[in-house]
């Protein structure tokens, strides 16, 4: 096939992208819908034989019954005069092996934010049966927002449901990436998978592989037999939870391994937050200068009278009683609930919190609506639908404005979407960067956060799990 060619009266051939041992792919243009796509042909020499034919038409059929935000879409497949053809969404972007390649080691949290939606979409893939077998960076493409989305199903293998593994007998895959078990040809199941994506990780944090060779044999061995060398022994800044993460992935046992890729994946969110936190909050500010000491004078003694001892108790006493009836007043002898702060500060929505991987924005125009002293309204997240309501990112918030510089005691978040977890941060700009003024906390339909030295101007209302839900919402935000 050349550029300029039509195949089946529709898909005009504009420029070869890659090419393989099994196929090539160009960048096509759809005449009917008018949009480009990505077309995926057989080379000449395999449409004769049907073990070739068959596992190409096996990788459609397998890629177009799965469907999720980190998995490229198979929209159509065919055949031209005997040429077979797949026909996937067109991404725009570059493999993440090129960007390794061309960045070399990325920063901690944006190899784990990788890492995470390449696990995303093999833990679609496994819950529905399938083992891509091949997971390598050079099968993950990014999209223009940096987004990555597996890709080559070509080897992918159904799991056996009796079992819980695919055939033996036969080593497929990519050295660099194999599993023990695979590089042995012996059963391949979700952990194969999870083997391979720590390789990945390794790579993404280093920017090298953790074994090398000559050849394939001399690589898969190594595999099989070496250990690989600890992360941080190559690049000692990386958080020692990450490194053990890595780590276990890459067990030479199967059974030694994370127990399917969403565990993984939960526990390389957990990973993420804690190394984004540690980003945010790196900053060290250090205590003013103490005061130099004033030489006291010295003054003589008054002899105090019992009388004006037993008023000034009185008076310690009634401030004690004071303190504490205002201090249960301020709780209103109901914790949590949304008129718990005697005094409010006035607080005003502004918009939404949403740093990279985010693109930035999130219903910010309904932000105003979780301060408008009306609880039927509300500020609300996108949709996500990632396992046990992860986000794909460390989180994201709303921003809330003070007017002025203010010191915050504590905030009371409302909702009609109880269960998801957020925690308060602070900043001197709605832009951030923002500090972490509280821990995290489980919200109920009315919660109170106890803030820690919160004195700044904007405050952020940072969801970072959605719990059962796949959007939530704030309706009202009150804060003293």
């Amino acid at each position: 096939m050349m550029v300029g060619d039509v195949l089946a009266d529709r898909y005009e051939l504009e420029e070869l992208v890659g090419s393989g041992g099994m196929s090539s792919v160009y960048r096509a243009h759809d005449r009917i819908l008018d949009r480009r796509i990505a077309l995926k042909i057989l080379h000449q020499h395999f449409n004769d034989d049907d073990e070739y034919v068959q596992r190409f038409l096996r990788e459609a059929r397998t890629v177009a019954g799965l469907s999720h935000p980190n998995i490229v879409t198979v929209i159509d497949r065919g055949d031209h005069d005997g040429q077979q053809f797949i026909v996937f969404e067109l991404v725009e972007g570059e493999t993440l092996k090129r960007l390794i390649e061309r960045e070399g080691p990325l920063p901690v949290t944006r190899a784990l934010e990788l890492a995470i939606q390449v696990a995303h979409g093999l833990r679609s893939a496994h819950e529905r049966g399938l083992v891509h077998r091949d997971v390598k960076p050079q099968n993950v493409l990014l999209n223009g927002n940096g987004e990555a989305k597996v890709t080559d199903f070509g080897i992918a293998r159904e799991i056996d449901v009796q079992h819980g593994m695919t055939q033996t007998g036969t080593v497929m895959g990519t050295s660099d990436y194999i599993s023990p078990e695979q590089a042995q040809g012996g059963h391949v199941d979700e952990h194969t998978d999870v083997y391979s994506l720590g390789v990945v990780l390794y790579e993404l944090l280093t920017g090298e592989v953790p074994f090398t060779g000559d050849n394939f044999v001399a690589v898969a061995m190594r595999h099989i037999n070496e250990s690989p060398p600890n992360v941080r022994e190559r690049r000692p800044d990386v958080p020692p939870r990450v490194a053990a993460a890595t780590a276990r992935a890459l067990a030479k046992d199967p059974r030694d391994r994370w127990p399917s890729m969403a565990e993984l994946c939960r526990e390389l969110e957990a990973c993420l937050a804690e190394a984004a936190e540690e980003d945010e909050e790196g900053t060290v500010v250090l205590p003013p200068p103490a005061r130099a000491a004033r030489p006291r004078r010295s003054r003589p003694r008054r002899r105090i009278s019992m009388a004006a001892l037993l008023i000034a108790a009185g008076a310690i006493l009634l401030a004690v009683v004071l303190a504490i009836a205002l201090v249960l007043g301020d709780r209103g002898g109901s914790p949590g609930g949304a008129g718990a702060i005697a005094n409010p500060v006035a607080l005003r929505g502004v918009g939404a919190y949403d740093p990279p991987p985010g693109d930035g924005q999130e219903h910010d125009a309904a932000a105003p609506r979780a301060t408008d002293g009306n609880e039927a309204t509300y500020w609300e997240t996108s949709t996500y639908r990632y396992p046990d309501g992860g986000l794909g990112k460390p989180g994201v918030g709303l921003v809330l404005d003070a007017g002025r510089a203010v010191t915050l005691h504590r905030l009371v978040v409302t909702t009609d979407t109880p269960g998801f977890t957020a925690r308060i941060r602070a900043g001197d700009s709605p832009t951030g960067p923002f500090r972490f003024v509280s821990g995290p906390q489980t919200v109920s339909k009315s919660t109170t956060f106890d803030l820690e030295n919160a004195q700044a101007r904007y405050f952020v209302v940072w969801i970072t799990n959605l719990g059962t839900h796949s959007q939530v919402h704030v309706n009202e935000v009150v804060a003293g």
